[in-house]
């Protein structure tokens, strides 16, 4: 069974691809292309940060003990991940290529930095401490992450 860091990099890299294949639609004015590529980067996303904070937050708390460390300073970026993802719906609906790339700009940084900080601190950090429940947790991560899209 894989465990975080063969499950939730490959799918920051999903996201990635689908937020890549929007901003390349708005910068060409397809707004139809633009529109679909948007949803499913939505879902893609609200679905992981879902997984995250409903599935392997609280499992890495309760077994760390630490609700204050890095979990909560992701939940932080999260939140500003969605209110900027929220920026981008709102441009595509007005079809504002600026307001749309000004957001996608910020969310692609804060995107990178953050995914740094998952998959080089805080996944580690989740294999160790949840060493002996990995496989059930991995397994309900596989899951959610499969029907994000659907």
């Amino acid at each position: 069974m894989p465990d975080i860091r063969e499950i939730l990099p490959p799918h920051h890299k999903h996201c990635d691809e689908l937020f890549s294949a929007a901003e390349e639609a708005a910068q060409q004015g397809n707004w139809q292309r633009c529109a679909a590529s948007q949803a499913g980067f939505a879902a893609e996303l609200l679905a992981h940060l879902d997984a995250e904070e409903t599935l392997l937050f609280p499992a890495f708390e309760e077994a760390t003990g630490m609700r204050q460390g890095p979990t909560q300073v992701m939940r932080m970026e999260h939140g500003q991940m969605r209110g900027l993802a929220e920026q981008m719906n709102a441009a595509l609906a007005a079809q504002d290529a600026d307001a749309f790339a000004g957001a996608a700009e910020t969310l692609l940084i804060l995107m990178q930095q953050h995914n740094m900080k998952e998959e080089n601190i805080l996944y580690p950090m989740c294999d160790q401490a949840l060493a002996e429940q990995i496989e059930t947790l991995a397994a309900e991560l596989q899951q959610r992450l499969a029907t994000a899209g659907r």
